[in-house]
């Protein structure tokens, strides 16, 4: 079959927190996250002389991911890479994996080489931290990892960006989140750590001590995962707000604008039954089942007279990235 153009649109996802950055196990990382429905990658691809990308903050990353798949694959052409929509980058929300998966996804299927997504997630290098980002370009839903072998596969503490050739983690539990609604709120304040940033925090703060990495462990087993599987909105926003104040999550918080505990607290107040920030931030997130568009115009009201910013209404997503292929 002869393929002309494909077009990948992908969720974004919600990071809650790594979980073990103490290693004594013999392991490091892992991870908890949940895929979302809206904002959204979305690129389309067709076959071309050369490499060529559309003007997009995400630009550099889409460029990047291409050439190694086409490397990978031997490919002496390119292809053309169009955003038909997209999200910032560094705010909380996994755009960068995203986009990576959806463009060498792409180039896979223009060029019929049958790859996996854990596959691609190995050529393009996402997911060398946390796995939720591939996971949930995969499948979707809610996402437990399992993390790396700490001095076989991964030998230090880092972050994704800064980690090469190591694989994505297996993923432990994929349960699809129940129908909730998801509020978003971005302020306009500086983005999350990345780049030389975010490895000197991995740096510095690592490693964790271990009972914070028991606590984050016992709350997530006992508490968090029944209360997903039970569709207990009520005590799964409790070790939301929980685990906030628990291993390197309390780290990442402790490091942020004052702004973002105040939309915390505004959306628990509001009606959220929980509330956390996305990663490295600055992305605040409440999940609620009521009361959904006060708990938006209450986070919203805190943005417009303080630091500005905008806020959504989303839904979990679980199917993961959607593929249309037009022969």
């Amino acid at each position: 079959m002869l393929i002309l153009l494909v077009t990948i649109k992908t969720p974004s996802r919600l990071h809650i927190s790594l979980i073990d950055l103490h290693g004594k196990l013999g392991r490091i990382d892992g991870g908890i996250g949940v895929a979302l429905e809206f904002p959204s990658v979305s690129i389309t691809a067709e076959k071309a002389k050369k490499l060529i990308v559309s003007q997009n903050e995400l630009k550099e990353s889409a460029e990047s991911a291409a050439k190694k798949m086409l490397n990978y694959l031997n490919i002496k052409d390119g292809v053309k890479i169009t955003f038909n929509e997209s999200y910032s980058m560094h705010i909380g929300l996994g755009s960068i994996t995203q986009t990576s998966l959806a463009v060498a996804q792409a180039i896979a299927k223009l060029y019929g080489i049958k790859l996996s997504v854990l596959e691609l997630a190995k050529i393009v290098e996402r997911g060398g931290t946390s796995g939720i980002g591939v996971a949930a370009f995969e499948g979707g839903s809610f996402i437990l990892d399992g993390g790396h072998k700490f001095g076989v596969e991964k030998k230090e503490f880092a972050p994704s960006d800064a980690t090469h050739g190591v694989p994505p983690p297996p993923v432990i539990l994929r349960h699809n989140f129940p129908d909730w609604n998801i509020v978003l709120a971005i302020p306009n304040v500086e983005r999350g750590a990345y780049g030389q940033k975010e490895v000197n925090i991995f740096k510095q703060y690592c490693p964790i001590p271990l009972s914070e990495v028991q606590a984050v462990s016992h709350l997530i087993l006992i508490k968090m995962l029944p209360a997903l599987v039970e569709r207990d909105i009520n005590t799964f926003g409790q070790s939301i707000n929980e685990i906030q104040s628990i291993g390197f999550k309390k780290i990442e918080l402790e490091l942020q604008h004052p702004i973002i505990k105040k939309l915390m607290e505004t959306m628990i107040k509001a009606g959220a039954c929980g509330a956390g920030m996305s990663s490295f931030g600055p992305l605040v997130y409440g999940i609620a089942d009521k009361d959904t568009t006060r708990i938006q115009q209450a986070a919203q009201e805190l943005l417009d007279r303080t630091i500005h910013g905008k806020t959504l209404i989303t839904k979990a997503n679980n199917t993961g990235a959607r593929i249309l292929i037009w022969d």
